[in-house]
């Protein structure tokens, strides 16, 4: 265990997803967009700016780790698993809550309808990997800083750190206007031995099945941050270098891709690699309607994280 924790210490100094100058994805992948498609005549680029002007947001997601914060906490995986006799993950159920956070005005309240809803979009996703999730509570909190906060804020910390449920296994999930023009983000596997308080997943309320926010509006932004939750990261990952190194989102069965892909650009090959962008899978940028699964590496990834770091013992 001392090589575990020597290389835990490693890991913790080297992340700081919590700091006061976070990765953020939003405005910066905004301004990818608008540059490519404007500059470039980039097709997909502009397809991407269509699809979030029409759900009136500027980023998907705004989980983005960097290059070295991956490395590191792949450095911690490995050790991980390695001083591991055998992982054995074995079907599971996940305590699931549901902090729905509204503005002084009501702004943001879900029905309970639509978080049945999302429940059953999670399941549907999941069942292959033999996840499943089950709803252990329902909160209603009005606050106006709350609803508004951004990624890596003081107020994400506050509200997570006051409503938050259970341990490293249970999923807490966080519905709110969100400020930064993004539709959600996610906490990472490995974060919770030093950020327990932040675990979890934040969507915006509008993204839920039966929201406002089309093409995103039939509840996969909460299928995809969930993935990361689990372990996962995105397809385009490292672009098309990652996957030259054992790099990328380090699943060997989703192709390299150049950058997201936005819409449903079907025949999308963006990299020289063999495979063509996984334009339908959840870990990428496509509308609701085009993300529908996961891919069998992406299953044992996320069997193997949460055995190592959400099993709760």
């Amino acid at each position: 265990m001392r090589a575990i924790d020597t290389v835990w210490t490693i890991v913790a100094a080297s992340l700081c997803f919590a700091c006061d100058d976070p990765v953020k994805g939003a405005r910066p992948e905004r301004e990818t967009l608008v540059d490519a498609c404007m500059s470039d005549d980039d097709a997909v680029a502009c397809g991407g700016l269509e699809s979030l002007a029409s759900a009136g947001m500027d980023g998907r997601c705004g989980t983005h780790p960097t290059t070295e914060q991956v490395e590191a906490m792949e450095l911690d995986f490995s050790a991980r698993r390695a001083a591991s006799a055998r992982i054995a993950f074995v079907p599971r159920v996940i305590p699931t809550y549901f902090h729905v956070i509204t503005d002084s005005e009501g702004h943001g309240e879900v029905a309970p309808e639509r978080i049945e809803q999302q429940l059953a979009t999670l399941n549907a996703a999941f069942v292959p990997a033999g996840i499943t999730f089950s709803l252990a509570g329902v909160d209603v909190t009005a606050d106006d800083s709350w609803y508004a906060m951004d990624y890596g804020t003081a107020a994400e910390t506050e509200a997570k750190s006051a409503l938050r449920v259970g341990g490293a296994g249970t999923l807490n999930i966080y519905t709110a206007g969100l400020g930064g023009g993004l539709l959600g983000w996610a906490t990472f596997p490995w974060e919770y031995a030093w950020a327990p308080e932040v675990d979890g997943v934040v969507i915006l309320d509008e993204s839920l099945p039966g929201g406002a926010s089309p093409p995103f509006d039939l509840g996969d932004t909460a299928v995809h941050e969930v993935g990361h939750w689990a372990g996962l990261y995105h397809t385009f990952q490292g672009g098309c270098a990652g996957d030259l190194d054992d790099g990328g989102d380090r699943v060997a069965d989703t192709p390299a891709e150049a950058q997201p892909a936005f819409g449903c650009p079907e025949g999308l090959d963006s990299c020289p690699m063999p495979g063509k962008d996984p334009i339908h899978n959840f870990m990428d940028y496509g509308d609701d309607a085009c993300i529908d699964h996961f891919t069998h590496g992406q299953v044992a990834r996320m069997e193997y994280q949460l055995t190592v770091y959400r099993d709760e013992v």
